[in-house]
């Protein structure tokens, strides 16, 4: 793999992955005027999702791993398969009957989906943090 694909991988993969793993600190601590994880139980509880808090803390924490792991290039696989997981319930629970390009509607998580499974097919390039 040529260096300029390379960058260009690292790229999508330290936006992707940092902003993955942001959405999981809003989540789990509140960072970057998140709700918490309180207040993110409170959220699941409200769409019938049970037991709220464990899931909650179940989706907070696979956003940070996932969104590490496809920065890092460590582990990008599983990763991937941690996005498409958290995004399809996302899906299913919250966004899909919003429908697609309509306010609140489920295009964003298809693009990571869709961003997460190009990277897994293609691999984490020459940058990974530990090669």
């Amino acid at each position: 793999m040529g260096t300029m694909m390379s960058l260009g991988i690292l790229i999508i993969r330290l936006v992707m992955g940092l902003t993955f793993a942001a959405h999981g600190t809003q989540k789990m601590f509140g960072w970057f005027k998140g709700t918490g994880l309180r207040k993110f139980a409170e959220t699941l509880a409200s769409i019938n999702v049970k037991p709220p808090m464990l899931n909650a803390f179940l989706a907070a924490l696979a956003e940070i791993i996932a969104g590490l792991f496809i920065a890092t290039g460590v582990w990008m696989e599983l990763g991937a398969v941690l996005v498409v997981i958290t995004m399809l319930v996302a899906i299913m629970k919250v966004h899909g009957k919003n429908g697609y390009l309509q306010k609140g509607g489920y295009e964003y998580n298809l693009h990571l989906i869709a961003i997460a499974i190009g990277l897994a097919f293609i691999g984490p390039g020459k940058y990974v943090l530990f090669s």
